[in-house]
């Protein structure tokens, strides 16, 4: 398992306050392939430390799949309502995928800071570009597999929900390589893990938060 840290992920824990009023605990932004395994380590993180941590919630102009719920996995809304809101400047990051538009509003990243937890994000490479031009100052951490070919059942299971055509799921397996080559790009990331045992990969995903998990245990989240 490949786990490599970028030199300055604690000097730039030292960055300046953010100058839009989004105070609180630094977030955290876990970027990756579908099916490189970002939601089970964030589900095991959450069980483990779930009044530290806060899952921001995206909006998505997709439709919902079998077993979503709005405002737990998403908010769904329709194209205009997300593009009026991206417009008045309501949106941290946004980026458009397979024709729908996803992204991370200000006022879902407040309700977690709100609760003095620490906000974790789930964002594409675009989302992740655009994040890096405001004031968040996350600490950003990809998550991808070993291999291309352990995406085939997550591509095989949107296959069988027939959810996706079979342009969509070949567009999703040439934007998992790229991402996979352009997370290799200096500075924009702090740690790239590679998921080829679960374990380890959480032990190292809890490693390096264990300074921020530190100073939100001394803060007193409940």
């Amino acid at each position: 398992m490949l786990r490599r840290p970028v030199a300055g992920l604690a000097a730039a824990a030292l960055g300046r306050a953010p100058a839009d009023g989004m105070s609180g605990p630094r977030p955290v932004v876990l970027s990756g392939p579908s099916g490189a395994g970002k939601s089970t380590l964030l589900k095991r993180l959450l069980q483990e430390h779930g009044s530290i941590f806060g899952f921001s919630v995206s909006h998505t102009t997709r439709d919902p799949r079998p077993g979503e719920e709005n405002g737990k996995d998403y908010y769904f809304v329709t194209r205009e309502v997300m593009q009026r809101d991206i417009a008045a400047g309501d949106f941290i990051e946004h980026a458009e995928f397979s024709g729908n538009l996803y992204g991370t509003s200000k006022a879902a990243v407040r309700v977690v800071q709100a609760m003095n937890r620490i906000c974790v994000l789930d964002v594409d490479l675009q989302g992740v570009r655009n994040l890096k031009k405001t004031d968040l100052r996350p600490i950003y951490i990809f998550v991808q597999p070993p291999t291309l070919e352990v995406l085939a059942p997550q591509e095989q299971r949107l296959r069988q929900r027939n959810t996706e055509t079979e342009e969509s799921l070949a567009k999703r397996l040439a934007a998992a390589q790229a991402d996979m080559e352009s997370s290799k790009e200096p500075g924009l990331f702090d740690l790239i893990i590679v998921n080829d045992n679960l374990d380890k990969a959480y032990w190292s995903l809890k490693e390096a938060l264990s300074e921020e998990i530190k100073k939100a245990q001394g803060t007193g989240c409940s």
